[in-house]
């Protein structure tokens, strides 16, 4: 919950700074192998934006694949969990490059209704 809650906070801030009134989209790139489940972060992000400018917008959870790189047969490979193993020599030593992100990728608002200085 304290994730989706900074989420909502950074979201909130940010369209404040637009002098906006309604967040109508909140785009999230989450990495397959970040620790989160993309349905719980989802329900937790709803939650969290219960009161406020966010209440209607929609989220986006855009997943990122796991990546990483053999340290044995040094070919890129895409990895799905962790401990890594190399889906092609089958060692171990799998440095990891991708797919561990947690990040807002965008934020939409509703020009419409944005508050203007008088």
């Amino acid at each position: 919950m304290s994730l989706a809650m900074s989420i909502i906070d950074i979201a909130l801030a940010e369209a404040k700074k637009a002098e906006a009134s309604t967040i109508t989209e909140v785009e999230i790139e989450v990495g397959q192998l970040a620790g989160v489940l993309p349905e719980s972060l989802e329900f937790c992000l709803e939650a969290a934006a219960r009161g406020t400018m966010a209440e209607a917008c929609s989220f986006a959870l855009l997943s990122l694949p796991g990546a990483g790189h053999c340290l044995s047969c040094q070919h890129e490979v895409t990895i799905s969990e962790f401990p890594a193993q190399c889906p092609d020599c089958g060692g171990f030593a799998v440095q990891i490059t991708g797919g561990t992100e947690l990040k807002i990728r965008s934020i939409s608002i509703d020009e419409n209704t944005l508050q203007r200085k008088q």
